[in-house]
């Protein structure tokens, strides 16, 4: 090996399982045994019952073994995770060939669409930690199919990675929030449509246009009873603004970069910094409670005034 060959990189080894490199276990306790029957046992739990019920014995004791002989197959729970997100993730769907190629807002949202449907699948895996650049082949299918989105784009390499990091945060956004009210319908054992009327009965009756005058005017125009999906209106923003920057940079302008975290200003001192925080609460406390006793006073005096 030259000096200019990088060393291949030590795999851990739920990555090497991923990708197939890792060396089969030397011995197991039947020939029926399998990573692929271990990772599919762990998913079917996983969509069952939600991530916090995978473990390893309840893996083993699924598939009728002991827990020591999945340590032969898998050797930690972390590595079992990383092939339960490869294997829910999947590949991406294959470009749909009435869309042009220059369409990368069509190619983006459709991808958008698979993957909402990935998460609504198995929404156990919002459970699952980012730890930065994916690594694994079903991973960086979706990278590289959301990348190949936007070949025609006019826009550097750093930027299409960018692109795809603003449409996936939305997406994973929305994931979270639709998986957060099945969670809660389900456990009150109703319809999750039921959760947003509920709460829009207590918006009307409690937000009043004395106290909420900006708020009380959504609620009256049936915002939070009958409005659009949020989400869907979200996402065509982002990818409006997306065409805004391509529209720019295909003029021959390029937009100012962002302000880089370390060109913030420099703080003094943790001590001060909690010291002004503590400050801030403090005050924004005193302003809540001074506005309350201007609310009160304003509804005794109007009430002051009916009674005349």
């Amino acid at each position: 090996m030259t000096a200019e060959t990088p060393a291949d990189p030590e795999l851990p080894r739920g990555v090497a399982l991923a990708w197939g490199v890792a060396a089969d276990p030397q011995r197991g306790p039947k020939r029926e045994m399998s990573i692929e029957r271990i990772v599919d046992a762990a998913v079917e739990i996983a969509d069952a019952e939600g991530l916090a019920a995978v473990s390893m014995s309840r893996v083993a004791q699924s598939l009728g073994y002991t827990t020591m002989s999945l340590y032969r197959y898998v050797t930690a729970k972390d590595d079992l995770l990383v092939l339960m997100q490869e294997r829910g993730t999947g590949l991406p769907p294959e470009p749909d060939p009435e869309l042009d190629p220059a369409d990368w807002r069509g190619r983006l949202r459709a991808l958008g669409r698979a993957q909402l449907a990935i998460h609504r699948e198995h929404p156990w895996l919002l459970d699952i930690p980012i730890q930065g650049t994916p690594v694994t082949p079903n991973n960086l299918a979706w990278m590289d199919a959301m990348l190949a989105a936007l070949a025609d784009a006019p826009l550097d390499e750093d930027e299409r990675v960018a692109v795809i990091l603003l449409v996936t945060g939305q997406l994973r956004w929305q994931s979270t929030i639709e998986r957060s009210y099945e969670v809660a319908a389900g456990a009150a054992g109703i319809d999750p449509q039921a959760i947003d009327d509920g709460r829009s009965a207590i918006l009307d009756a409690f937000v009043t246009s004395d106290d909420y005058p900006a708020l009380r005017r959504a609620v009256d125009a049936g915002v939070f009873a009958t409005g659009e999906d949020p989400f869907a209106f979200g996402l065509e923003r982002v990818l409006d603004g997306v065409a805004d920057y391509l529209a720019k940079r295909a003029a021959g302008g390029r937009p100012a970069p962002p302000p880089r975290d370390d060109d913030a200003p420099e703080v003094a001192s943790d001590k001060r910094v909690r010291e002004a925080r503590k400050g801030v609460r403090e005050a924004e406390k005193r302003l809540r409670d001074a506005r309350k006793v201007e609310r009160q006073a304003v509804r005794e005096a109007r009430a002051r005034h009916r009674d005349r």
